[in-house]
């Protein structure tokens, strides 16, 4: 017996359209030439999994967030290092200057 490969993008459709309970699932697994029980993995599959996929992209947001405020801190420190050396120096060129 050889195995079928689906892509997620078909088990995907066959299980939406598993619940939008247009056609029996009899009816659906002949149309696609998939096992009825396969259908309801896929479905179980689709339901479980879908709060992670609103999840993703708030906590990709949060990490996107938290890199910017580290470039900037670090470019903050940055800058107040260079203008402690600028006000050090500043003070010495003007007291040659004199």
């Amino acid at each position: 017996m050889i195995r079928k490969k689906f892509s997620a993008e078909f088990k995907a459709a066959v299980a939406l359209e598993f619940m939008k309970d247009e056609l029996t699932i009899a009816e659906l697994a002949g149309k696609h030439g998939v096992h009825p029980t396969q259908i309801k993995e896929w479905k179980a599959r689709l339901v479980n999994g879908a709060g992670e996929l609103f999840g993703k992209r708030k906590e990709q947001e949060n990490n996107a967030s938290k890199e910017y405020i580290e470039a900037l801190e670090r470019k903050a420190g940055q800058q107040a290092v260079e203008i402690d050396f600028l006000k050090k120096n500043l003070v010495i060129y003007h007291k040659k200057t004199d």
